[in-house]
This record gives structure tokens, sequence and C-alpha cells, in this order.
């Protein structure tokens, strides 16, 4: 997969991601937010199962399964999605939906920081702007005037590092153990069921909830974890981690859309305004890398 497909294959990803905004706010009618992680996520391991299956014993016949490390690098990775998940969830029940919007875009760019930092991975110059660009933009389309930090908007910050770390080492490791779907179908089973237990403690749920909410689940299991999060998996191994972030958060454009033509939601020009910056800066972290690779070197004069 050349770095364009692997670019292209994450944009197709926030597609999904964006869709499934409309199945996730019709889930929690019926249901609390850690049963409705929790299945879906289980849900996404399972349809990612065969493949899993199939992989391990493909890399079983060459010697080269999944080392006891490599199973606790994908529970970290299942662990980082679960902390993700919760402390957003955590922070949108004593904050807006503006905020918690545009704080969690805020991971973009701490994604290209933590690989300066953490992995020593010099990013392309044009990161550094598009992720600003981006950060603006998601401002702009929440449509926040005015951001007045409470404690939910500081759980929902929190939640900026697990998964800006995710996305820094998901491709890295699958990539390291070359077993795309061994990773992605384990980091799913380890959320599905950690949250799956947390929402059997804490949350109330009935048999009859989740039945109205199978067509979300469903959606949103099968789309939105087994498609969407297996394909980051295998688009990652291609694409660097800032340049993923920032084409991720184009998440936010599509799901302004789907909300404008399934749900009603309107944008003013200060929304379409963000949406044009986050696709600016899309392009940008795909253009200007490219333009460099293909502009020939000076000759020298003999």
């Amino acid at each position: 997969m050349t770095r364009i497909q692997a670019n292209l294959l994450l944009v197709f990803i926030a597609f999904i991601w964006g869709s499934a905004f409309v199945a996730q706010s019709h889930g929690m009618d019926h249901i609390g937010p850690m049963m409705f992680t929790g299945v879906r996520f289980l849900i996404g391991a399972m349809v990612v199962l065969p493949l899993a299956l199939r992989e391990h014993t493909a890399l079983s016949r060459r010697g080269a399964a999944p080392t006891a490390s490599d199973w606790r690098h994908i529970v970290l990775l299942g662990g980082l999605m679960l902390m993700g998940a919760a402390l957003q969830q955590i922070g949108i029940v004593s904050t807006s939906i503006t905020n918690a919007g545009f704080l969690t875009a805020l991971y973009v760019p701490l994604v290209p920081l933590l690989g300066w930092l953490m992995l020593r991975q010099l990013p392309h110059w044009s990161v550094w702007p598009g992720a600003v660009a981006c950060v603006v933009g998601a401002f702009l389309l929440s449509g926040a005037h005015e951001l007045r930090l409470s404690l939910g908007d500081a759980w929902v910050l929190a939640s900026t590092l697990p998964w800006a770390l995710h996305v820094l080492f998901v491709g890295r490791w699958a990539d390291r153990m070359n077993a795309p779907f061994t990773v992605a179908c384990g980091q799913f089973f380890v959320c599905g069921v950690l949250a799956l237990a947390w929402a059997l403690w804490a949350e109330p749920w009935s048999w009859a909830g989740l039945q109205a909410a199978s067509g979300a689940i469903l959606y949103a299991g099968v789309l939105s974890v087994g498609v969407a999060f297996t394909a980051q998996v295998l688009a990652q191994r291609h694409a660097q981690a800032s340049d993923a972030a920032i084409i991720l958060s184009s998440e936010m454009v599509f799901a302004a859309v789907f909300g404008y033509v399934l749900m009603g939601d309107r944008l003013s020009p200060m929304g379409w305004l963000g949406c044009g910056l986050i696709l600016v800066s899309l392009l940008a972290v795909q253009l200007l890398p490219a333009r460099r690779v293909a502009t020939p070197p000076p000759t020298g004069h003999p």
C-alpha cells in the first residue's frame, strides 16, 4: 500500500466514523454509553475474528506468532481505546457537546508532539500549521464562541492523551508484529470486555433497551469498529501518525454533513469556514510532502 492509498483509506475511515455519530446518537436513547461501547466493540471483534484466526495460523506456521510482549502491546492498545472513550463520556455528562467536540480535537496537535518527544519522529513541516488549522477549524465547526472550562471539560481534555497515544502506537506496533488483524481483534476484545464490565457494574440496562438500540449497535459495531478501526490499523502501517491524526479529524466534517442530511442540523457561516480549514489542512499534509518528493534535486554544473 502506498502512502497516498493509505491516506485515502484514512479519509474513508473518517467518512464511516462521521456517519456513525448518527447511530451513536440514536443508540444513547435506549442504553448507557459504556453498554453501547462494550457491545459494539465486542461485535467489532467478532467481525474481525475469522481474519485474525487465519492470520495467526499463518504466522504460527512461519514461527512468527505474536509473543508475550506483543500481546501486552495489544492489551495496552485496548486499554487506551477504553480510556479515551470512558474519559470522554464522563466529561460529556457535565459539559456541552460544543466544548466536548472542540476539546477532543486537541489530540490532533498532540500526536506529532508526542511522536517527536517519545519516538524522535520529526514530521514534515506542513503538519504543524495543518494541526493548528485543524484545531481552529474544529473550534469554528463546534459553534463555540466562548470556551469556559469546567470539570467536565477537564475530563474530555484528559481523553485526548489516550486517543493521541493510540493513534501514535497502533500502526507502529501492528507493523512490527506484521499482524494487523490480530492487533485489531485483540484491542477490540479488550476494550469491549472492560467497557461491558463497567456497564454491568455502574449502568442500568435492560434487554428491551438493547433490542431497541440493536440497529444502531450493529451499524456502529460492524462498520465503525469492525471495518473502520481495522482499516485504521492497516492504513497506519503505511502512513505517519501525524498525517493520520489530521486526516482522521475530517470525521468532524463528515459528521456535520450527515447531521445536515439525516438529522436536520444546520451550520453557520463560521461552521462552513471551519469545515474548509479542516479540509485545507487535510490536503496540505498529503500534497506538500508529495511535492517535495516529486521535485528532482538540482544538478550541479559539470
